[in-house]
């Protein structure tokens, strides 16, 4: 009776084990996508962007396949036809392209034009897993192709990435073309392992032994790849291409410390933009003011500087103070679904 007692218990442990493992790889690499009428309410009610602004943008729909076979699907806006510069937006983990327009006005009042691309496994994009810069990355490649094939190689072309996009360009680094000049990561995750450990215990209280090991071998089973294969940390401190890092002071789902430990890895010119209050990808919705003005100034040091002169030169952290009266959150069901 005892030992059937035993291994009705075991057998129950085993199963919690297997079952949270499960839960934990669903999570990361096949959380439900928003639909575009939750992200419009999203960044309506934050005050960002509208879903009327969003459908009167004279915009193109075009596709590229990746290196693994996907159909991955981007807007293009060119709004400045004459100019060479522009700007790949790459939105966050179960969100879509239509977030990302948010801040393409910022980057067209610098004269460039715009690609909004919807990531691996979203909006309409094809893909079974996240897999946050592994294979992203090279997503980036091929969309950064697509803009030499129809606009020629000696295009100027800006990254910017909020939470996961800010993962995936700068994972992108590893591999930057030329013709890349900068990038901009909003609210990145530094280290992929770093980061599950951190939202399982600090965040769902869990242990991360035995789950972080177990969830990286299924990682490594179903999505082809493993944790410590995805560290933009690891990208940073390798490159020499200008990085704009900003964050919330408050973001506790991708801390804070994340972007400040890469800024004080990257050699080269880089720069750093605290958003006081301002929690996980909301840092433009509390002080869309202050974003703005880092991002113009940001591009034009790099563009109309010598960024290889100014490479010996990094700007000190800057922190901005919101008023009050900005909203600084974002919905629980937002909060805790973006890498």
């Amino acid at each position: 009776m005892v030992y059937t007692i035993l291994i009705i218990v075991l057998l129950l442990i085993l199963l919690a084990v297997s079952g949270v493992t499960r839960f934990g790889f669903r999570q990361i690499t096949q959380m439900r996508v928003q639909t575009a009428e939750g992200l419009f309410n999203f960044m309506e009610k934050t005050g960002v962007f509208t879903r009327q602004k969003f459908e009167a943008l004279v915009k193109r729909e075009v596709s590229v396949t990746s290196h693994d076979g996907l159909l991955l699907n981007g807007h293009v806006l060119e709004s400045h036809p004459g100019s060479k510069r522009w700007a790949i937006i790459v939105h966050g983990y179960t969100a879509a392209l239509e977030v990302s327009a948010q801040f393409a006005g910022m980057f067209e009042d610098r004269d460039f034009n715009i690609l909004l691309v919807d990531q691996r496994r979203h909006g309409r994009s094809q893909g079974s897993y996240t897999t946050y810069g592994y294979q992203e990355k090279h997503d980036i490649e091929v969309w950064v192709n697509w803009v030499h094939n129809h606009y020629g190689e000696d295009v100027i072309i800006g990254l910017h990435g909020q939470s996961l996009g800010g993962g995936t360009v700068l994972e992108y680094l590893s591999i930057a073309h030329p013709s890349v000049k900068f990038v901009i990561a909003d609210c990145p995750y530094s280290d992929l392992t770093e980061l599950i450990r951190y939202q399982m215990t600090v965040l769902n209280k869990v242990p991360a032994f035995p789950f972080l090991s177990l969830i990286d071998n299924r990682l490594e089973r179903k999505a082809g790849f493993r944790l410590n294969q995805v560290s933009p940390i690891r990208a940073v401190r390798q490159s020499l291409l200008p990085v704009l890092f900003i964050h919330g002071s408050a973001d506790t789902y991708v801390p804070t410390y994340m972007s400040k430990d890469m800024y004080e890895a990257k050699p080269g010119f880089k720069e750093l933009l605290i958003i006081e209050g301002a929690v996980h990808a909301n840092a433009y919705g509390v002080d869309p003011a202050a974003y703005t003005k880092k991002v113009h100034s940001f591009i034009d040091e790099v563009l109309e500087g010598d960024s290889s002169a100014a490479a010996d030169q990094p700007v000190l952290p800057e922190v901005s103070t919101a008023p009050a009266s900005v909203p600084a959150s974002v919905p629980a069901s937002a909060s805790t679904s973006r890498h």
